[in-house]
C-alpha cells in the first residue's frame, strides 16, 4: 500500500489518476503516514493491488467499489488514517486554524520570513486528519472573512469564500478578543517606508474585476470597532498618503516621458498640497497638450485587494469629468509600489457602499 502511495505523491494526484485511469474521490481520502499528503483512496487500493501482484497489474476503476464498506476498513485495517472529505471542522480545528494564520499575519505585518508550508504541515498535526489543500483552503477562507470585516489579510492566501459559519465567528470573535494584538498587526501595515527601488511603469498591472457575491443570511454580523477600519486607518494616514501622491507624480514623469510629452511634466499640479483636499482630486496631469488629466491618489500598504473609501465629493467628479478622471491604487507601498488605475465613473469599476452620513435638521429639496 505504502508504494502506491509513495508513487502518488512523486507523481502528484493529476499524473498519477490519468496514468491508471481513476477519478477523484468523492468521500474519502488516505493520508500518506510520511508526508501527511492525501491521497485518493479508491486509486491506491488498485495500484496497491498491481504492485502486491505484478502479474494481474492495477485493478479498474470498475472492477471494484470503493468506500465506506470496502476501502476504507481495508486501510484502516492496514493501519492508514481514513478522512472523510468534506466532513465540518470542529471547535478545536477551526480555533487552531484560526490561531495559525494570525501567526504568519502577524510576522508577515512585521516584515518577519516564515514559511507557510511549513505552518501548514505543523498545523494538521493538530487536526483531525485534514489535507494540504483542505487546510489551504480554510486560510483562504480566513482572507475572506477579513475581507469582508474591511480588514487586510495574507497576501498569499487569496480571498475564498463559502466559508462555515463556526469559522466566520470564530474569526470575528478572535479579533474582538485580541483587538491590541490586531490593532499592532494595523499599525504595522500603515509604517511609512519609502521604496528603494523605483520601476515605475513597470509597478503598473491590471486592475481587479468586480465581483458578485452572494448574501448568506446565515452570516455573522461584520461590525468592527472603529480602530479596526483599515480602509479609514490608509485615508487618515496622512504620511502614508503623500508618499504615495509623491511616487505617483515620479510615475506620471515617466508616463509623459514615455508618451513622447515629457514637457508636459512642467504643467503638473499636486492640487492636494496646493490647495488641499475638496477638489474631487489630488494631481492635475495631462494626457497631451489638449488634455487633462485628473488623478485621485489612494495609497496602501496592503494588498491589490484592499478595500479603499471614496468621498462623496470624489465619486461625484468622477461622474462630471468621465474619462479624464483617473483613480490610481498605489498598493503593497512599503514593499515595493505596485499600481492599477481605474479610469472614468467609479461606479463601473467597484461595489460602493455607504458608511458615513452627515445628520442635520435642514433639508433642501431639489
Amino acid at each position: 500500500m505504502q508504494a502506491a502511495i509513495d508513487e502518488f505523491v512523486q507523481l502528484g494526484r493529476t499524473k498519477f489518476l490519468q496514468r491508471y485511469g481513476f477519478g477523484k474521490s468523492r468521500d474519502f481520502l488516505v493520508r500518506d503516514p510520511k508526508t501527511g499528503a492525501d491521497c485518493d483512496s479508491k486509486a491506491i487500493v488498485g495500484v496497491a493491488f498491481g504492485k502486491q501482484f505484478p502479474e494481474h497489474g492495477p485493478l479498474a476503476a470498475d472492477s471494484f467499489s470503493g468506500g465506506e464498506a470496502t476501502v476504507v476498513p481495508l486501510l484502516t485495517s492496514l493501519g492508514f488514517n481514513v478522512v472523510r472529505i468534506g466532513e465540518d471542522w470542529s471547535a478545536f480545528e477551526v480555533e487552531a486554524t484560526v490561531r495559525d494564520y494570525f501567526d504568519m499575519f502577524r510576522a508577515e505585518a512585521a516584515g518577519v520570513a516564515y514559511n507557510k508550508a511549513e505552518h501548514n504541515q505543523a498545523l494538521r498535526l493538530l487536526l483531525n486528519g485534514r489535507s494540504k489543500s483542505s487546510v489551504e483552503l480554510k486560510h483562504q477562507n480566513i482572507s475572506a472573512i477579513l475581507d469582508t470585516l474591511g480588514l487586510p489579510y495574507i497576501k498569499g492566501y487569496k480571498p475564498r469564500g463559502n466559508s462555515q459559519l463556526l469559522l466566520r465567528k470564530s474569526v470575528q470573535a478572535y479579533v474582538l478578543k485580541y483587538q491590541q494584538m490586531v490593532d499592532t498587526i494595523l499599525d504595522a501595515l500603515e509604517e511609512v517606508k519609502l521604496p528603494g527601488e523605483k520601476t515605475y511603469l513597470a509597478a503598473l498591472v491590471e486592475a481587479p474585476r468586480r465581483e458578485v457575491l452572494v448574501r448568506d443570511v446565515a452570516k455573522v454580523q461584520s461590525r468592527m470597532p472603529r480602530k479596526l477600519d483599515f480602509a479609514a486607518r490608509d485615508e487618515a494616514n496622512r504620511k502614508l498618503g503623500r508618499a504615495g501622491e509623491q511616487w505617483v507624480i515620479e510615475f506620471e514623469q515617466q508616463r509623459l516621458t514615455a508618451s513622447g510629452f515629457p514637457e508636459l511634466f512642467q504643467r503638473l499640479d499636486w492640487v492636494s498640497d496646493t490647495l488641499g483636499d475638496g477638489a474631487g482630486f489630488d494631481i492635475l496631469s495631462l494626457e497631451d497638450d489638449c488634455r487633462d488629466r485628473f488623478i485621485e491618489v489612494k495609497t496602501t500598504n496592503g494588498g491589490v485587494g484592499s478595500s479603499f473609501l471614496v468621498s462623496h465629493n470624489e465619486l461625484q467628479f468622477s461622474r462630471e469629468v468621465g474619462e479624464q478622471f483617473h483613480l490610481y491604487r498605489v498598493f503593497q507601498f512599503r514593499e515595493g509600489p505596485r499600481l492599477f488605475i481605474l479610469n472614468g465613473d467609479l461606479n463601473r469599476h467597484v461595489h460602493l457602499k455607504p458608511t458615513d452620513y452627515r445628520a442635520s435638521f435642514r433639508s433642501i429639496v431639489d
